[in-house]
């Protein structure tokens, strides 16, 4: 069996975020988990953008309103926030749709609301 290993920047995104979630643990609302994030990545030079509008198109037509994606590191990595107690193959989707909104190709899923912080990447 092959295993893909993290690259190296989104190893460092998760260190990041297995520190906010020793610190702060679970059962907090997602904001919390986000603006401790920043402060994480600012700690440690990770570049980002935070809650980063992004618009829908539909035939080459952008429609009303807005996506705020949680946070965009290195310019190339969409990082989708959660705090619930399980991930689903809804989360998943909605990062998958994040990556083809914004044509980039790599993304992670983080849950701050299970016991262990939780995790998913997925590359397109």
């Amino acid at each position: 069996m092959h295993v893909v290993q993290p690259d190296p920047q989104t190893f460092r995104i998760i260190g990041a975020a297995m520190e906010v979630h020793r610190q702060l643990h679970r059962g907090l609302y997602e904001v919390f988990y986000c603006a401790a994030l920043a402060v994480e990545f600012e700690l440690r030079r990770i570049p980002f953008h935070a809650q980063r509008p992004i618009q829908l198109e539909y035939k080459g037509r952008c429609l009303a309103g807005l996506y705020h994606l949680d946070f965009i590191c290195f310019e190339s990595i969409v990082l989708e926030v959660k705090a619930v107690s399980a991930l689903t193959p809804t989360d998943e989707s909605q990062l998958l749709n994040y990556l083809a909104m914004t044509r980039l190709q790599r993304g992670l899923l983080i849950n701050f609301g299970a016991k262990s912080l939780e995790y998913k990447r997925r590359v397109l």
